[in-house]
């Protein structure tokens, strides 16, 4: 491992372009896990740029590929860099930048979804939360089915200041579908707010810093490529259990072109859901006519104060699921139809 604040000026020896690794080693993209190779060494050193300045930083790097952005992370003068790589193909490209870069690059034949970073880095850098983010960064050009959820799952930590946030404010620089960064973006009213859009928000500055064309990937995706970066808070914009805002948010946007009172209303079980509601709504001071794009991060911080509070008078409300009631329904009407089938 090599001592940060000890490093001269690294630069990689000439190697076989990524191209020609790609070529070497007969590697294709998998339709099916959305793999899309990122070419342009101009491109990916342009996504380590938006990271911020990563001398002697310690970098880890998710879905690392055929190593694309590691050359680009490698050449930044970093102290280690950590990569992650669920797809063996990958592993002999990433071994051959290991072996020109020794002591900086480790490899870990495993799945970014489960990999538990909170143990990959020094005790020594990590800082309180209410400092500067530690020297740790998060870059990666994520397959787009895994995107999503993971974001989700790091929101989760940032929430519970564990994983990779065990160190700290640790920053995030992420490609998404461009569709999926400007939901992660998009303003109170914006035609993409979404789910995603409060739950990143209310945890994390959040910037789409620049636009990837898809003609720059191999193969071509179908869209074109968002990068991310987001900075977690010192203090979020809703203090309750990350599950709670989840399931408050995720009910909200249930109904996108209805008013906001059609989706929170499945909050509650059906036989007080419209007196619940209208409570809800009532003590959150929130306008029951609202779209749920129009509501901003303020409302759903007072939605979710209120449905806390009732989730504390009832114990049983927070466990409550519409599906799971509407399926209790259906298995009823059913077997009260076999009954009277039986009668006849």
């Amino acid at each position: 491992m090599a001592a940060a604040g000890k490093l001269s000026t690294f630069r990689l020896p000439p190697l076989p372009t990524i191209r020609e690794i790609i070529k070497l080693l007969r590697l294709k993209a998998v339709k099916q896990l959305s793999q899309n190779f990122l070419l342009d060494l101009r491109l990916t050193d342009k996504i380590v740029r938006k990271a911020g300045n990563l001398t002697n930083a310690y970098v880890y790097e998710v879905g690392p590929g055929p190593g694309g952005i590691t050359r680009s992370i490698l050449n930044a003068n970093v102290a280690e860099l950590l990569v992650v790589e669920k797809d063996t193909r990958f592993i002999p490209g990433l071994q051959m930048l290991s072996d020109a870069a020794p002591g900086k690059l480790r490899i870990v034949h495993g799945d970014v979804l489960t990999f538990k970073v909170e143990k990959a880095f020094p005790e020594s850098l990590k800082r309180q939360w209410e400092d500067d983010p530690p020297n740790i960064h998060i870059i990666g050009n994520l397959p787009f089915s895994v995107s999503t959820p993971l974001i989700i799952k790091w929101l989760e930590s940032v929430s519970c200041r564990d994983g990779p946030f065990a160190y700290g404010r640790t920053q995030l620089t992420l490609t998404f579908q461009k569709e999926v960064a400007e939901r992660l973006t998009a303003n109170t009213g914006g035609k993409q707010r979404s789910r995603l859009s409060v739950m990143a928000q209310y945890l994390c500055s959040v910037q789409h810093v620049f636009t990837i064309p898809g003609r720059a990937f191999v193969p071509k995706p179908e869209v074109d490529v968002g990068v991310v970066h987001f900075t977690p808070l010192i203090q979020p914009k809703i203090e309750q259990p990350f599950k709670l805002v989840e399931k408050v948010v995720q009910n909200a946007f249930q109904f996108r072109r209805k008013y906001c009172h059609r989706g929170l209303g499945m909050l509650f079980p059906e036989a007080q859901r419209v007196g619940s509601t209208g409570r809800l709504l009532q003590w959150a001071d929130v306008d029951p006519t609202l779209r749920p794009s129009q509501l901003s991060i303020s409302h759903f911080k007072s939605l979710c104060d209120v449905y806390r509070r009732m989730c504390d008078e009832d114990p049983n409300l927070f466990a409550y699921n519409f599906r799971d009631e509407l399926k209790q329904r259906k298995r009823n009407t059913q077997e009260t139809d076999e009954e009277e089938s039986h009668r006849v």
